[in-house]
């Protein structure tokens, strides 16, 4: 999936192009390096959720199901910089729930992609809709970005908050409500 050489070639470009010389001691090595880093930072584009998510239990139980703190670490599309931060995750069963551990799988499979904090969200909300049915779906992201924090406005203690909701947690204002609350009392 990755391209080794392209990504060499580019970071060398790269170096060239904010001044500095590739082929110095400390930085011959460096788009190797990256190269071998951009693996595991965008490994989710070789992965599909819907593999974490077939782990599903039969259950009589058809109330709520939440699992707070997820942290996570992804790289906006916008400038290539880390956000980073924590996940919470509520679902209302259907007869159906989740392994604990698939949902943390989920978020790994979304946050090694280059996205934008929404589109995260919503793409973790989707997929557990989608494979596992329940009743309704919230994902709350709290983060902070180095694009707000390094560059820009320099405000480092700036935190983004979203919430992607799907069924009844779109419909049920009051439901929505009461889950957010506890899903940031963390």
């Amino acid at each position: 999936m990755i391209d080794h050489e392209k990504i060499c070639t580019a970071v060398r470009l790269f170096l060239e192009g904010i001044g500095e010389d590739p082929s110095r001691e400390g930085l011959r090595d460096t788009p190797a390096r990256v190269a071998r880093m951009c693996e595991e930072l965008f490994q989710g584009y070789g992965q599909n959720a819907k593999e974490h998510l077939a782990t599903q239990f039969s259950t009589p139980h058809n109330g709520l199901v939440m699992e707070k703190d997820i942290s996570f670490y992804s790289m906006c599309e916008h400038h290539l910089l880390p956000f980073f931060g924590r996940i919470h995750i509520a679902y209302i069963s259907n007869g159906k729930v989740l392994g604990l551990s698939k949902l943390a799988r989920t978020v790994e499979v979304y946050c090694r992609r280059l996205q934008i904090q929404e589109t995260l969200g919503y793409d973790i909300a989707s997929s557990i809709m989608h494979e596992l049915a329940p009743k309704g779906v919230m994902v709350v992201i709290k983060a902070s970005h180095m694009c707000m924090s390094m560059r820009g406005i320099k405000k480092d203690c700036a935190e983004t908050l979203t919430v992607a909701t799907l069924g009844c947690f779109q419909e049920d204002k009051e439901l929505m409500n009461s889950c957010m609350r506890e899903l940031l009392n963390a």
